[in-house]
């Protein structure tokens, strides 16, 4: 293998290595925003070693049978450079250091009010650090808390390495800011891609890779504790402006008015950008994010109170939602209650689940004693739900069929083309639906059901 040393090279020649095809890349964690980075990286014309502690993810990597049905691109792209030997997958992350120039960190981190997980960046940054060698350069995507790469990656690598930053090797931070679909076309085209070193040599190095590949260009920030501060604020903006809907929401369903109606016309307005309101909150980005910098806060003896409160709000939401079912319910004559939850995904048209406020409405109902059905039209599998005891049902019709309670948890295109009166003509009668993604506020809702949407908009047609 040739020595790149690419932290010494001019920011010129780096561009040139890297489309050449003189550059590999590692990239740890297969997941799917590695697998996007992995193709990325690609079609950027390096060669890939795509990293991770799961055999299966790599044997598919190895065997060019890689699945990827949110992004066919990705798929496409990875399957072919395996087999054309751009690409090769190692469970070894050592080994797939010593033979790397350049390390990409794109593993789970995790946050909550009780605290910081970051077990899986360190078990990388000790692989990393045992097989880095003198010119390398490793770039973090994780979201991480602000001052990770300083204060807890550093200190691994030069340990590990016996190295010394800026002298011998490059960090640098990067965040991802992709959305599962459309992942690929986030990295080379929707954004400018943030970037930042732990030094100049670092710094100069990573600007130059990305110039490559971001067609936004390159915001270089003075620091990678900043850096990881531009990804975490975004998150948080996120949270806060769902947690402020959803209040407003609350608040327009006490007035009898919709806070849909209300936000279009409250938006037309170019400096108000009043976000949707739902159900819940979920996957591993806007629920986590906030806790980062609420545990670094409680470290620098910074209270982020209006960012605590924000995530409790939008946490609270799946048992605002049954509030919103039992005080219906109340009205209606209804002897045995059976409820369907239609969908598992936290995000309509991915078959995502992670942190899906769906398992908190769906635990709720179990205490609460209903008989709970779920479907799910792109999810057919969950250990979650397996563990709870609660069927997860394919066919939609099934899930429907006799249920006068029903929860709208996710917004698939699948139940928008459906429609409230397919839904209805399949349940039983009276029925009480809770709109929980505002997919059907401008429908007719038919006869016989009380819908509710979270937005507000209450129709009685009992």
């Amino acid at each position: 293998m040739d020595k790149i040393m690419i932290i010494f090279q001019r920011p010129d020649d780096i561009k040139k290595l890297l489309v050449n095809g003189k550059i590999t890349v590692s990239v740890y964690g297969m997941g799917r925003i590695g697998l996007a980075i992995a193709a990325t990286w690609i079609r950027a014309g390096a060669k890939v070693i795509g990293v991770d502690i799961l055999p299966e993810k790599i044997n598919a990597l190895n065997s060019g049978k890689i699945s990827y049905p949110e992004e066919k691109t990705v798929e496409e792209v990875l399957n072919k450079a395996s087999k054309n030997g751009r690409l090769i997958g190692l469970l070894d992350g050592v080994k797939a250091s010593k033979l790397s120039d350049v390390k990409i960190v794109i593993v789970p981190t995790y946050a909550s009010d009780k605290g910081i997980d970051l077990k899986a960046l360190r078990d990388s940054l000790l692989s990393i650090g045992r097989g880095l060698k003198r010119g390398d350069l490793v770039i973090i995507e994780s979201t991480v808390p602000p001052g990770t790469t300083k204060n807890f990656a550093l200190p691994i690598l030069e340990k590990e390495s016996k190295l010394k930053v800026e002298e011998d090797f490059g960090l640098a931070y990067s965040p991802e800011r992709v959305m599962v679909g459309r992942a690929l076309k986030d990295i080379e085209e929707s954004y400018p891609k943030i970037v930042a070193g732990i030094g100049e040599r670092s710094g100069r190095a990573v600007e130059a890779l990305y110039s490559v590949i971001a067609r936004k260009g390159v915001i270089r920030l003075s620091s990678t504790t900043a850096a990881e501060a531009s990804k975490v604020f975004e998150g948080i903006y996120r949270d806060l402006n769902i947690a402020l809907a959803n209040e407003l929401a609350k608040l327009c369903k006490a007035l009898g008015i919709d806070f849909m109606e209300v936000r279009k016309a409250s938006n037309s307005q170019p400096y108000c950008h009043l976000h949707v309101p739902g159900i819940g909150v979920g996957g591993l980005c806007i629920p986590v994010y906030p806790y980062f910098a609420i545990n670094v806060g409680r470290q620098k003896n910074v209270n982020l109170n209006l960012v605590s409160m924000a995530r409790k709000i939008n946490e609270d939401m799946p048992n605002y939602a049954i509030t919103l079912a039992l005080n219906a319910l109340k009205e209606l004559p209804l002897k045995k209650v059976k409820v369907a939850v239609l969908g598992l995904a936290f995000r309509g048209d991915i078959a995502d689940a992670r942190l899906s406020p769906s398992y908190s409405l769906v635990e709720k109902l179990l205490e609460l004693s209903f008989e709970v059905t779920v479907h799910d039209p792109l999810i057919l599998k969950d250990e979650t739900l397996e563990k709870l005891g609660v069927a997860l049902v394919s066919d939609f019709n099934e899930a429907v069929k006799g249920r006068n309670l029903i929860f709208l948890a996710t917004d698939h295109s699948y139940y928008r083309r459906e429609g409230v009166t397919q839904i209805a003509n399949l349940a039983s009668k009276p029925l009480v639906f809770i709109d929980g993604r505002n997919l059907f506020v401008e429908d007719s809702i038919p006869k016989g059901v009380y819908y509710i949407s979270i937005s507000g908009r209450v129709v009685k047609n009992v």
